[in-house]
């Protein structure tokens, strides 16, 4: 596996301070080997080195290289699928604990944050959108669901000149506001919780790719210069885990999102968002944004099936910034990068076991800033013997794409082109 730079994100441009950290260049034993250090990686580490674990994480990277470092920093609650789909399509016994788990992410993450004293500009409150009359039934359903499950923090905004109070855009016609979420600098989140990891003991080895994870009593995880023995190993490599395990990678596809940062805006800012809360639509190919600790506009959206590249990122978000926020017409767009996210046909996370001592979480489709902290907890519980929340993860079926890895980019762009039409017709 290569290694790379950062992507060319204004999270990178504007990271906190961290020292390099060696690659593996030995043979080495630890109780737990994870294997990649993002947010599902780092959260598992901490939760197993705070229970006195001697953990080793391997990145093929840098630390938060992938959707980690470069997501859109906002607290989302539950899955890529809510609790009703899920009970409707996989029933009531599994639903009841994962609905009991949809807003414990966002209460780890903020723990993470105040326990170690990280510094990633966490802000409070966010806003879900619906950009057509159609779209105001979604946040009527999302508000009643939710307070059935016992979130009570929310309140639904209709009337243009109370929504401009919040965000002062005439693209929406109704906003749900959550005080419970918020929004943060991703790159820095990881970075601080890799360095809560180190304080606890953990040790983190940057540029050391996996190569082959052996399996046994006592598992071997290889890298090209080293080697660790482990007896737990935890895959958490999401998007970027290539062909290192087959099994994983078959019912799973790397997707792309693209995002971008303007110039500061000063006092514009202020203007065009006057609550400072993150935003996300409803649509299905959804927009969101938010702004940065400097005052600039941070606008993601668009999905691109397959983890391609676009050449440029600019073009194709600026149109839908513009659509929201027509007073930005000519400021400067500085930074745009891209990032993969990993999905699941069912749109829910996948979590199991590939042997009895190597553990794994991915595809969090979308919402893996929240559920990414929920998974280390849940993982870090299992190896300490107390699998049931796990388990109930575990029992979602894990579908192959139609098609297998060579189809399934067509055929499932052809099913987003029918959502798309439906966004656009606001059903």
């Amino acid at each position: 596996m290569s290694t790379a730079p950062h992507a060319p994100s204004y999270y990178a441009a504007s990271a906190n301070p961290s020292a390099p950290r060696p690659p593996l260049q030995a043979s080495i034993e630890a109780d737990i080997c994870i294997v990649g250090a993002g947010y599902t990686g780092l959260n598992a580490g901490i939760s197993l080195a705070e229970a006195g674990f001697k953990v080793v994480v391997l990145e093929q990277n840098q630390v938060g290289w992938g959707a980690s470092g470069r997501n859109g920093g906002q607290v989302v609650h539950s899955y890529s699928r809510d609790i009703d789909v899920i009970e409707s399509n996989h029933g009531k016994a599994i639903a009841e604990p994962l609905g009991r788990m949809m807003f414990e992410g966002a209460q780890i993450l903020r723990e993470r944050i105040a326990k170690y004293d990280i510094q990633c500009d966490l802000k409070q409150g966010g806003v879900y959108a619906a950009t057509s009359t159609g779209k105001i039934h979604g946040l009527k359903e999302q508000k009643a669901l939710w307070e059935k499950w016992g979130h009570q923090n929310l309140s639904l905004i209709e009337g243009k000149d109370d929504i401009r109070k919040l965000v002062n855009s005439d693209r929406y016609e109704a906003l749900l506001v959550d005080s419970t979420g918020g929004h943060f600098h991703p790159l820095n989140l990881a970075l601080g919780e890799a360095a809560a990891l180190e304080q606890l003991g953990g040790v983190i080895h940057e540029h050391s790719g996996v190569t082959k994870i052996e399996r046994g009593a006592q598992a071997v995880v290889h890298t090209a210069q080293g080697q660790v023995r482990a007896r737990f190993v935890i895959v958490a490599c999401n998007a970027y885990i290539g062909d290192l395990e087959p099994s994983l990678a078959a019912k799973s596809m790397p997707c792309g999102t693209q995002v971008v940062a303007t110039e500061p805006l000063g006092a514009l800012a202020d203007e065009i968002i006057p609550s400072d809360y993150c935003v996300e639509d409803n649509n299905f190919l959804l927009d969101y944004f938010r702004l940065s600790a400097d005052k600039r506009l941070i606008f993601g959206g668009g999905v691109a099936y397959g983890a391609r590249d676009p050449a440029h990122v600019e073009s194709i978000i600026r149109p839908k910034m513009l659509r929201a926020f027509p007073q930005l017409q000519g400021k400067k767009i500085e930074f745009g990068w891209t990032g993969n996210f990993l999905l699941t046909l069912s749109r829910l996370p996948q979590m199991g076991r590939l042997s009895d001592n190597i553990y794994y979480s991915q595809g969090c489709s979308g919402h893996g800033v929240t559920f990414t902290h929920l998974a280390g907890r849940l993982l870090g519980e299992a190896i300490r013997g107390q699998a049931e929340r796990f388990d109930a993860f575990s029992r979602l079926p894990h579908y192959p794409f139609p098609g297998g890895r060579h189809l399934r980019v067509p055929f499932t762009a052809m099913g987003a082109l029918w959502y798309a039409m439906r966004d656009r017709l606001g059903v």
